[in-house]
């Protein structure tokens, strides 16, 4: 039991050391939507997905293969 406060305690050092260089963790409101602002990164962003497609093995291994263009 003694093993398990302990490394409770410096658990908590550590989260409280990252806040003190990062600041609290953000405690939003999940029922929020998320607001699109629709700027140059995100149509960007958008295109670069457009690009990819997912594909899983028999395992379920996910890889991201970007699509082929046939070129006549």
């Amino acid at each position: 039991m003694a093993e398990n406060s302990r490394f409770l305690r410096t658990f908590m050092r550590i989260t409280a050391e990252a806040a003190k260089v990062w600041g609290p963790a953000d405690r939003i409101d999940s029922d929020t939507p998320v607001v699109h602002k629709h700027d140059d990164a995100e149509k960007a962003s958008e295109e670069q997905l457009a690009e990819i497609e997912v594909e899983r093995d028999a395992e379920g291994h996910a890889y991201a293969i970007r699509k082929r263009h046939d070129v006549a």
